[in-house]
């Protein structure tokens, strides 16, 4: 038996959920479950309500409304290490402490596996080092996080997200700062960490040709809403494109993914 068919199923989902922010709602009474063992792509136009989804299903935001499930129960009243053990969550804009090394930030994501009884283990230098040669930042090891380029930094974050090991990882734009070629090989990642080790995948990304080249499940969101999910193929439509973007498109095959991809139309 494989690894990724060792790793236990999971339910995530969002009961009726509303989210807000100084009383305004953001998410208005959404309800949908995640695919588990897939890649989910959450996309929608600027202030849609992406980010905010994400933070209520990884229990950073606490609805206002309705109820955020893992595994049949409220995922808010349960203890946070035994969360973390599940679900691991690299949000748009994390922090670090000051003068922190990038081993030292990415050995934090082992922080759920440890315990009373269970300490520092040879497994956790496995998984750290594995984490930071998966992203390409182990030459970066030594260097104060501080020292880095943007793109440096976005890599070491998911190293982090990675070191952590979780059965679900929700990730937020976790191609911001990156170039092509980066955002390409952070997204092999997490596609080979989905297909080879059988994690739960849960992503925002803006790019919409990306999105539906690494999705099996997307969810498109417009004003607080989820104005529709399926596969790419499903989502991806002139008339959807138009709906949510308020963007004339042209949809074709992808010639490498074969998946859609969206030809914007323009003034053209």
């Amino acid at each position: 038996m494989t690894q990724a068919q060792m790793r236990p199923a999971h339910e995530l989902r969002a009961d009726n959920v509303t989210l807000n922010y100084g009383g305004r709602d953001i998410v208005s009474n959404v309800s949908f479950a995640i695919p588990d063992g897939k890649i989910t792509v959450i996309v929608g136009a600027n202030a849609c309500g992406k980010s905010t989804l994400l933070r209520g299903l990884s229990r950073l935001l606490r609805p206002a409304s309705g109820h955020v499930m893992l595994d049949g129960r409220d995922i808010h009243p349960l203890p946070s290490k035994e969360v973390a053990q599940v679900v691991g969550i690299l949000p748009q804009s994390p922090i670090a402490p000051e003068g922190i090394t990038v081993r030292d930030l990415v050995a934090r994501g082992r922080y759920p596996h440890q315990g009373w009884f269970q300490q520092w283990s040879s497994a956790d230098d496995v998984a750290v080092e594995r984490a930071l040669h998966t992203t390409d930042t182990a030459e970066l090891a030594s260097r104060r996080l501080e020292e880095l380029s943007g793109g440096q930094r976005q890599r070491v974050w998911i190293a982090m997200a990675l070191s952590q090991d979780p059965d679900i990882l929700l990730l937020d734009e976790p191609t911001t700062f990156l170039d092509v070629r980066h955002q390409l090989d952070a997204l092999d990642v997490l596609a080979d960490l989905n297909s080879e080790r059988g994690t739960t995948i849960v992503m925002v990304l803006h790019e919409l040709n990306l999105a539906a080249r690494y999705a099996d499940h997307m969810v498109l969101m417009r004003e607080g809403q989820i104005l529709a999910e399926g596969t790419p193929t499903e989502v991806v439509t002139a008339d959807r494109m138009r709906e949510a973007f308020g963007l004339e498109s042209q949809i074709i095959a992808d010639p490498v993914s074969h998946s859609p991809m969206v030809i914007p139309v323009g003034r053209a």
